[in-house]
């Protein structure tokens, strides 16, 4: 689950704009009502490519993409660009200031000598961010994540930059989507809660990272989430905990925690087959258990190992960050960095943890 509606909270510190709902106790807003936004009802089958773009019904949704890369010297890098749409207030798209949509970028990379980010936000209606269906393009100012010639998502290059970093990647892919849940409806929090959520986790990648002035070419693989929803979380709550990973084999698998501020959180995942076929996981078919805990900058403690279980497919592995400080001080902070499986099965991965 990459329940990554943080956006919400960069929506509501944008109030000079708009008058955006005032946050209730859920994490970055995310328990207040959604009054006017289009709700997520199980049984809408999904559409492409149609689904492939923006929603402006709902009140947010993001393209993500994660990358686990290796250089010609052997070295492991990560990768992440996100593109956030929030909806300050119910409507449809309008031209110039009066689009009700907010726009954000995220951009991660990781390697051998430590953790990089950088952020962009953008208001809708000027074309400054956006995202078309067909042919595919996602972008927000120079950043970018679109089509290269094939239908379907299965051939994209994505480009990003920051101060003293940078990338651009070719994904290509012939595995087919993966459609989370029941069908494509995700419940986030056995009360209702649930976004629609689809990945293609089946890239292969190629291209070219920098830093400092270096630059190295990289190959590996990636995974691009599609998810979109109104009303996520329940008020209680608090964060969540989600792993993307790419067993050795070729199979992958999706796990995720929502934390509650009392009780158990609310788990579930998709175990994705090499040849595409998909398991949804529940509940207690999943055991995630921090194992390190990690000090950052504040006083912030973040576990960077976990010890992640699913019986049912014969899975215990530890998953350990490549760089513990991956800590993304964007608007809000989280944590979102690679990781390395170790277990049966090994593998790499990404992992994301929000609310600490």
């Amino acid at each position: 689950m990459n329940a990554r509606a943080l956006l919400l909270l960069a929506a509501s510190l944008s109030g000079g704009c708009d008058q955006a709902p005032a946050p209730s106790a859920g994490f970055a807003g995310l328990g207040q009502v959604a009054a006017g936004f289009s709700a997520v009802e199980s049984g809408r089958a999904l559409q492409f490519p149609v689904d492939h773009g923006a929603h402006h019904g709902y009140r947010v949704e993001w393209w993500y993409v994660t990358a686990t890369l290796t250089d010609e010297q052997g070295h492991d890098w990560g990768v992440q660009w996100t593109l956030f749409r929030s909806a300050l207030r119910p409507g449809a798209e309008q031209p110039g200031w009066n689009s009700p949509n907010l726009w954000l970028g995220h951009a991660g990379l990781t390697g051998p000598s430590g953790h990089q980010f950088a952020e962009r936000l953008a208001r809708g209606g000027i074309d400054q961010a956006g995202v078309v269906a067909q042919p595919f393009d996602a972008w927000i100012d120079d950043w970018s994540l679109r089509s290269t010639g094939r239908e379907d998502l299965q051939q994209l290059q994505l480009e990003a930059s920051g101060e003293d970093f940078g990338y651009n990647l070719e994904l290509v892919t012939d595995g087919p989507l993966v459609l989370h849940g029941a069908q494509g409806y995700s419940e986030k929090s056995g009360q209702g809660r649930a976004s629609y959520y689809y990945s293609q986790p089946f890239y292969q990648v190629r291209g070219e990272v920098w830093r400092a002035g270096q630059r190295y070419r990289v190959t590996g693989q990636a995974w691009l989430d599609r998810e979109w929803s109104s009303q996520p979380l329940a008020a209680e709550q608090q964060g969540w905990d989600w792993f993307s990973l790419h067993l050795d084999g070729g199979a992958k698998l999706m796990l995720f925690q929502v934390r509650q501020t009392e009780g158990r959180p609310y788990r579930a995942g998709t175990w994705i087959g090499a040849d595409g076929r998909t398991e949804a996981l529940h509940g207690e078919q999943i055991q995630l258990s921090p194992l390190t805990i990690t000090e950052l900058d504040r006083g912030r403690k973040v576990p960077t190992r976990w010890r992640v279980q699913v019986p049912i497919r014969g899975i215990d592995i530890e998953v350990e960050a490549l760089q513990p400080q991956a800590w993304m001080g964007t608007t809000p902070p989280y944590w979102e960095g690679p990781v390395h499986l170790r277990g049966r099965p090994g593998g790499r991965g990404y992992l994301e943890m929000t609310g600490y």
